[in-house]
């Protein structure tokens, strides 16, 4: 009986768990993610192949993408702070996900009739074609960075209650979910792209998406059914303002003091003056503008504002698995096969930072935390400046990081010594371009040590680490202290912040693409880095005081307001 019973328990359990709201937002989580990573992967492989092998639309993309989310980010974070929960998420999903079918479907007619389209109107209906893909892709990345606010900023907090470590925990199980999805989606997509055609691979999304939206609408349905909290959502002050006019004419009709009924006059009076001005059409073009000033205002304000800087340096770096580093990995002998290990061990090593948060988090608080992590990835990343100067590195300050574009301005680069046109990072198609000579990456001459690279990789995979774990950090602090009614803007703002910085690490690159500036270049980010983690200090300083050297005790944890459960805001 004993046996029968527990293991009924333990089926019950599991069932709760199965269809608790917590894992719900795991499944429709992991099933938006993945198509995201799917489609930001093989956006960019598109774009390639239909401009001719070249990077061009894929920088117009970019740099769309990124100036739209730091000119949207607020109005996009106000629009989900003024709208109830299940409307913006389910309205962001749809959104999100059409755009991605339209898109796929619009790339799916270009591959198959493009030779036709390039002779009609002298090729003006092919450029409309590639307007529209990128104006469409980037209709859908505004959607997906309303969805990831709505979600992973507010309902996440929401479905967590008042625990603290609960919301630790859920934070933490929603970023191994997205490190394991942006290592194996590129991967399935590109098998699919490479043992059939860039066509199959528009056809295998766009399918991908139609059946994902249906599962995460419903998903997102349930979850909000079984969390009755979502439903009710902290009011902004416009609408307590609407609530006073609404009761002021039965406060007069049920004959309150006759002062108070002037007062209540006099201030319906003021607001019928106000109304004209915010009818008017000047008021109305103006109204984006004034949202966006408004949210980086309370951005500013808020008490974790320094916190929110410090992750956004962190962007500023080009210590990260994108196209740069691997492009300087190609140049430094590094084949395709060594970088996939690379890449893996990275997901790896982040992974083992995310469950380090929740760890340390329980152990030494909040605050603490970002500061640990904060000291372990500036401690990684001191292998990657030791990189620039050990053997095998081609830092040479001798060489004009400039000297690239010049020739490439001025054509003059076949006139130039070889010295003088170093190699680009940028790879299109496995090749490398060495002055005016392309070689496969393959036949890239052996280089006398591997010193320098494996230097930089060691401090790039184990500062992941303590990169992953401070992030969390950040994330629920911000959770924890913005006030339910600012959430998302305040996130918006974050993102653009995020996307500013991530622009000017870009810039960066193009203003010195060869390899021998690298090694500046990796400087300059770990500069960026320590600069972030010193603002941080500076949030935990003032935060903590001395208290944040100490050893923290359960009873301390418990004095700390950001590491208290009763500091989550309370959803009204």
């Amino acid at each position: 009986m004993d046996n029968a019973g527990s293991k009924k328990r333990c089926c019950e359990s599991v069932q709760e768990f199965f269809t608790s709201p917590k894992f719900l937002i795991y499944l429709g989580h992991g099933l938006s993610t993945w198509g995201d990573r799917m489609w930001n992967f093989a956006v960019a492989v598109f774009l390639v192949g239909l401009y001719g092998n070249s990077l061009l639309l894929t920088a117009v993309y970019g740099l769309v993408v990124a100036g739209s989310v730091l000119l949207l980010g607020a109005i996009i974070g106000d629009w989900v702070d003024k709208n109830p929960r299940l409307k913006v998420a389910q309205t962001s999903l749809v959104v999100q996900n059409f755009s991605v079918i339209l898109c796929g479907i619009l790339l799916m007619v270009v591959f198959q009739f493009k030779e036709q389209i390039a002779e009609l109107y002298n090729g003006w209906i092919l450029t409309c074609c590639y307007i529209l893909v990128i104006s469409i892709a980037n209709i859908a990345n505004l959607a997906s960075t309303a969805m990831a606010i709505t979600i992973q900023r507010d309902w996440v907090v929401v479905v967590a209650g008042q625990d603290s470590s609960k919301l630790a925990d859920m934070n933490a199980t929603v970023r191994i979910i997205d490190q394991l999805t942006n290592i194996l989606a590129p991967m399935l997509v590109g098998q699919i792209m490479s043992f059939g055609s860039n066509f199959i691979g528009c056809g295998f999304i766009a399918g991908w998406n139609l059946c994902s939206m249906c599962l995460e609408y419903g998903l997102l349905w349930k979850v909000y059914q079984k969390t009755p909290a979502l439903a009710l959502k902290a009011g902004k002050k416009e609408d307590d303002q609407e609530l006073k006019q609404l009761n002021f004419p039965k406060e007069l009709e049920n004959g309150k003091g006759t002062v108070e009924g002037s007062q209540l006059m006099n201030e319906m009076a003021v607001v019928e003056a106000d109304s004209p001005k915010k009818t008017s059409c000047c008021y109305q073009i103006t109204e984006p503008l004034r949202t966006i000033r408004d949210g980086w205002v309370a951005y500013y304000n808020q008490s974790i504002f320094f916190a929110g800087m410090s992750l956004s340096f962190l962007y500023m770096t080009v210590l990260g698995f994108d196209c740069i580093t691997t492009g300087y990995a190609y140049t430094q002998g590094l084949n395709g096969s060594v970088l996939s290990l690379l890449m893996g061990a990275s997901a790896v090593s982040g992974i083992c930072g995310t469950v380090a948060f929740t760890w340390v988090r329980k152990k030494c608080g909040l605050i603490r935390t970002g500061f640990i992590s904060g000291v372990v990835q500036l401690s990684c990343l001191v292998l990657c400046v030791a990189s620039v100067f050990a053997p095998g590195s081609p830092f040479d300050l001798s060489i004009s990081p400039f000297q690239d574009i010049y020739s490439h301005l001025t054509g003059d680069s076949g006139n130039l010594p070889e010295a003088d046109h170093p190699a680009s990072m940028l790879n299109i198609d496995g090749l490398l371009v060495n002055g005016t000579t392309a070689l496969p990456a393959e036949e890239l001459p052996p280089l006398q040590s591997y010193l320098s690279v494996s230097l930089l990789f060691a401090g790039v995979i184990a500062a992941r680490i303590g990169l992953w774990s401070f992030d969390l950090t950040v994330t629920q602090l911000i959770q924890e202290n913005v006030i339910e009614s600012e959430r998302g803007v305040i996130n918006g703002v974050q993102n653009s912040m995020n996307y500013l910085l991530d622009l000017l690490h870009f810039i960066m690159v193009i203003l010195a693409p060869n390899p021998e500036a690298f090694g500046l270049l990796v400087i300059l980010s770990v500069s960026f880095v320590a600069m972030g983690h010193i603002m941080y200090f500076r949030f935990a300083f003032k935060s903590l005081g001395r208290r944040l050297f100490l050893c923290c005790s359960p009873e301390q944890k418990a004095q700390a307001l950001p590491d208290s459960p009763s500091s989550l805001p309370t959803t009204v």
